[in-house]
């Protein structure tokens, strides 16, 4: 088990970077960032030299792998850094320098417990991407297919277990002070932050995630799914089908080739829908070096390591609260909210319905080049503190990945009204899940599930009492002993974490010193 004294050196060293590249600025003047924070931060930035502008995208890639990951999840999160500092984030690329060719073939041929060269006839030794958790190499089977190999980097799951364990434990210590940070639920964030990371550093589960988006997707008119070949892929090697198409953010060379532009943003704005609204089950990292378009068009998705899902009961709440955004019903809109317990029942349907107004009217009928989603999105953030409306984090994937499709969709096609595009077929989804007949069908077979599983149901019921709300069951989170506990329990043992945080922001203090000198 890690100490605490550990986790505050690795805080310290974070911070002083973070305080480098100015971006601890906002946290410091934020009036809603508790006392404590507010001076562990002064203390953190003693004698750097600070930007004009923060560069959070630029502290993050500085501070490691596990720290790109989570910025890249905090730009879900305006409510928790600020807008300044989510829309910088969304800028975060996930690129390393890659491991030497070496290293790499030791990876694969520790996972498969054979030469490499009995698995592929050949593996280029220049890899065509290099990330924090995995590196890609063009290779051939011992078939003579040509293949994408995606392979962890040497040590990555150490590290980033070791990281993890310090947001843990950070993120425990702020809820505890309560307020504005207790609802922001900065647990819940690295729980879910853990969990996809996990899944990532398996690729056998990213592998899972690809063939199960596949099977989802296959009527969708020109969008695809690599293959995976299962016989050369394991947790740490996953082989799949290389794909033959320009990225879809080289507008130049999509147009050179002969491309539709506006149909291609259609589509792709069609697509995330379907997987979000429809499967309940999508492709969370979709930012413009990850969909390709091929010869005819097609558009093809590659890096299911992050991915989404929404149950059935959320799904119905989503496409009711976008339908409603679009055709300006903000009463039934503010309703879904309270069925959902996102929003209290203390507070006032009729007035969530009038800041809903607030920030829907002003959207509605425009391009997206004059009003966003992401705007629309800011705006929401911006009243559910006054509505007490706790975080939801199961929702946060799927804003992040609005905020990505409406990026590209822009991109390809200034002109696209994602409204317009999104209205038709969220009408016709909710017709055909919600409208009569699907509701007596769906009654007819919930009530025949329900009789059969009435003496189960009994049983259970008083376990299962109080309902929950709109928010699946949060998941279960660390325990984690606070610092004054741990005081409480050894008498003055806080005075030693005192003397190591002082020291080591004191280390780290001459650290940079010494490296302005040098």
């Amino acid at each position: 088990m890690t100490q605490p004294a550990t986790h505050i050196w690795r805080l310290l060293a974070w911070g002083r970077t973070l305080a480098r590249h100015g971006a601890l600025r906002g946290i410091e003047r934020d009036p809603n960032t508790p006392g404590p924070v507010q001076r562990l931060v002064r203390w953190a930035r003693l004698g750097t030299i600070q930007p004009r502008e923060p560069d959070y995208a630029g502290a993050f890639r500085a501070i490691g792998p596990a720290a790109i990951k989570l910025g890249q999840t905090l730009a879900t999160r305006p409510d928790l850094v600020g807008e300044d500092a989510a829309r910088n984030l969304l800028s975060l690329q996930d690129s390393l320098p890659p491991v030497p060719f070496a290293a790499i073939r030791e990876q694969i041929e520790r996972g498969f417990e054979q030469p490499l060269e009995d698995v592929f006839a050949h593996v280029d030794p220049e890899p065509v991407g290099a990330a924090s958790i995995a590196q890609v190499h063009r290779g051939v089977t011992t078939e003579g297919r040509t293949v994408a190999i995606k392979v962890l980097r040497p040590g990555i799951r150490e590290k980033f277990e070791r990281d993890i364990a310090t947001y843990e434990w950070a993120a425990a210590h702020l809820e505890a002070l309560g307020g504005e940070a207790q609802r922001l639920r900065p647990r819940l964030t690295i729980a879910n932050f853990k969990r996809w990371t996990n899944s990532e550093l398996d690729l056998r589960r990213e592998a899972a995630s690809a063939s199960e988006l596949a099977a989802s997707m296959r009527g969708v008119e020109k969008y695809c799914i690599p293959d995976i070949d299962w016989d050369r892929t394991n947790g740490r090697v996953m082989t799949i089908e290389w794909i033959d198409g320009i990225k879809i953010s080289d507008r130049e060379a999509l147009i050179a080739a002969g491309h539709d532009l506006p149909d291609i943003a259609r589509r792709l704005v069609i697509a995330f829908l379907t997987q979000a609204i429809s499967a309940g089950f999508f492709h969370a990292d979709m930012h413009q070096g990850n969909l390709f378009v091929k010869a005819d068009g097609t558009i093809a998705a590659i890096d299911f390591g992050i991915m989404g899902r929404i149950d059935r009961r959320a799904r119905q709440w989503l496409a009711e609260i976008l339908y409603g955004l679009i055709t300006g019903d903000y009463r039934r809109v503010a309703e879904i909210h309270f069925e959902a317990r996102y929003v209290p029942s203390y507070h006032s349907v009729e007035e969530f319905a009038t800041a809903l107004r607030a920030v829907g009217e002003p959207m509605r009928g425009k391009p997206v080049s004059e009003l966003s989603v992401g705007q629309m999105l800011d705006g929401l953030f911006a009243i559910t503190r006054d509505f007490d409306m706790q975080t939801q984090p199961h929702l946060l994937l799927l804003q992040k990945t609005m905020v990505m499709v409406e990026g590209i969709a822009t991109q390809l096609d200034p002109t696209i009204n994602m409204w317009d595009v999104s209205a038709p077929f969220v009408r016709s989804w909710i017709r055909d899940e919600l409208g009569p007949e699907a509701a007596l069908a769906d009654r007819i077979r919930t009530d025949v599930e329900t009789l059969l599983r009435l003496p189960d149901l009994v049983r259970r019921i008083e376990e299962r009492y109080p309902a929950k709300g709109g928010a699946p069951e949060p998941p279960p989170l660390p325990d984690i002993e606070l610092v004054w506990e741990r005081r409480e329990r050894k008498g003055n043992g806080l005075l030693g974490y005192l003397v190591a945080a002082l020291g080591g922001g004191a280390l780290v203090w001459l650290g940079s010193i010494a490296g302005w000198l040098g």
